[in-house]
């Protein structure tokens, strides 16, 4: 079987000098390899081609066959790394919490394992007739979050 701290070495040799970042790496028993790349400008075919064909000169295929695929990060995809957040900061993101809450927020700051999120609420005023918006700040930790992704918004 391949070596995932191998293959996640090569990786990160043949993205550095880059802006891209490595989001998810899989080996399974078949030695099926798939990488998943991303970077605050965005990740293109060309790019993916080149990182794949770094990583077939580098592993031996008469020694161990392997597939491989290499590609991005969906845009649909829950974040799974700090950068992800990173990248979002000033977006809308969808949140789903352990603890059984769904909202999206205004991603505005990201942490060492938390995140700040500007939620709007509708908040009755002392003297309104009624509710007004008011955004107030949330800090989450991302481990308290089943997952996060960002905010499609279809108007």
């Amino acid at each position: 079987m391949i070596d995932k701290q191998e293959v996640a070495a090569l990786v990160a040799k043949a993205i550095e000098n880059t802006d891209a970042y490595m989001v998810e790496l899989a080996v399974s028993p078949e030695n099926d390899i798939v990488v998943e790349l991303d970077s605050p400008t965005g990740v293109d075919l060309d790019f993916c081609t080149e990182v794949s064909r770094q990583l077939n000169e580098a592993l031996d295929r008469d020694k161990e066959d392997y597939s491989l695929e290499v590609g991005t990060a969906s845009l649909s995809a829950p974040f799974k790394v700090r950068q992800q957040y990173e990248k979002h900061i000033g977006d809308n993101v969808d949140i789903l919490t352990r603890d059984g809450r769904k909202f999206t927020a205004l991603l505005t700051a990201v942490g060492d394992g938390d995140f700040t999120v500007e939620v709007t609420r509708k908040v009755k005023e002392p003297g309104q007739k009624r509710p007004v918006l008011v955004a107030e700040p949330e800090t989450l930790r991302m481990e308290d979050c089943k997952q996060v992704c960002y905010h499609f918004d279809f108007k």
